[in-house]
């Protein structure tokens, strides 16, 4: 029976150390929170700045219920669009120095709307093989041929593009990565897809607010311009912390992306609490220089605490910290005792990362303090 196949499934998960547990939140997100009754350090949000409690943000959204409703009611095409969506979109474009945005309700919904509006049967997509799930997901939609190039290789994927007689090519990478936290070589990235006619398709879900000037994402790390073929995406519930995301790029492809997405057209847009309450996240994070510098110093504090110690870190100088572990049932073990010691760090194991490379993802925010990370190096110390 087909019950009889799903059980047999989960059963085989289980066994295999990859069957997922999901816990309940009692309290709101923050770096210490309430979970199934216990009183835990968390690090495991990716609210980068601390916002998604923050006073500010809750009065905007108690004022914008009072003025705008709960729900927008439709689509943005149909009735949907409501004054805080227009506003917020403008404001995101101008802060992340583009001429247009366009806001999506996620990040994956975002992702499935781009690459199959570009790219199509006869076209490439040329990705990193460490993406996102949501990248990966998208390109299966387009129909295009689907090439792989090894994680920030550009000397494959310059070898890739120049043997590709594709009409379109889409070149398609994280910016930050999401379960090893290092950085795509950007500037390299524009400069094949200059050389080679083709779009270049930047997830920027974990530099944003983050990483730049003032925030203002990955792109102004480098130093690099809003180029007519980059379409960047940005997630809006990690560093702005509320919900939601956007697509920035020149004019024409969002329009585009407005008159052809599905993932846009066919949907009912996000609550206008959320576009309001986003406006004034936007404004906080350009403040957050000193909460940018706080976040810094505890990524150093973490890496230079669990130096000359068997816990094997990743090469990363953003909020994610990958400790990596190796076996799944062993990252699970670690996770567990680091739990009992009231400190909750996420075991991720495969698919979502490659088999033999299960680890525990140590998520920073500026809202941490030296005591917590403290706490987690010591910790991990005993275990070691």
């Amino acid at each position: 029976m087909i019950r009889d196949e799903l059980q047999g499934a989960l059963d085989s998960l289980t066994a295999e150390g990859l069957k997922r547990r999901r816990r309940t939140l009692d309290s709101a997100c923050g770096p210490v929170c309430t979970v199934d009754g216990r009183e835990l350090i968390s690090f495991c949000s990716n609210d980068y700045l601390g916002l998604a409690n923050d006073p500010r943000l809750i009065s905007t959204a108690q004022a914008a219920a009072t003025q705008w409703g709960v729900g927008s009611g439709a689509s943005h095409l149909v009735s949907g669009h409501l004054r805080p969506h227009e506003m917020l979109e403008a404001a995101i474009a101008e802060f992340v120095g583009f001429p247009r945005a366009l806001s999506f309700s996620t990040g994956y919904m975002a992702n499935l709307a781009i690459v199959p509006s570009l790219v199509a049967r006869g076209d490439a997509v040329f990705a990193d093989k460490l993406n996102h799930a949501s990248l990966i997901d998208a390109v299966q939609l387009t129909r295009a041929d689907s090439h792989r190039y090894a994680h920030g290789d550009v000397a494959a994927l310059s070898a890739m593009l120049a043997a590709s007689n594709a009409k379109r090519k889409l070149i398609l990478t994280d910016a930050v990565f999401s379960m090893d936290g290092d950085i795509a070589p950007l500037p390299e990235l524009l400069e094949l897809a200059e050389r080679h006619d083709a779009w270049l398709v930047i997830d920027d879900a974990h530099g944003f607010g983050v990483l730049g000037e003032h925030g203002r994402g990955s792109l102004s790390h480098f130093g690099l311009p809003a180029s007519p073929r980059i379409v960047l995406m940005g997630t809006l519930g990690k560093a702005a912390g509320v919900a939601g995301a956007f697509v920035a790029a020149d004019a024409l492809v969002i329009e585009w992306l407005l008159q052809r997405a599905r993932a846009y057209i066919f949907t009912t847009a996000a609550s206008p609490i959320m576009a309001a309450t986003l406006l004034e996240a936007i404004k906080l994070i350009a403040a957050a220089d000193e909460g940018r510098t706080n976040l810094t110093q505890r990524i150093h504090q973490l890496r230079a605490g669990l130096a000359d110690t068997r816990w094997r870190l990743l090469h990363s100088d953003t909020a994610i910290q990958p400790i990596i572990v190796g076996d799944n049932a062993e990252a699970v073990r670690v996770a567990e005792a680091l739990l009992e010691r009231g400190l909750w760090v996420p075991a991720i194991r495969p698919p979502t990362v490659p088999k033999g490379t299960a680890r525990l993802r140590v998520s920073l925010s500026a809202a941490h303090t030296e005591t917590h990370v403290a706490a987690l190096v010591d910790a991990l110390k005993l275990l070691a």
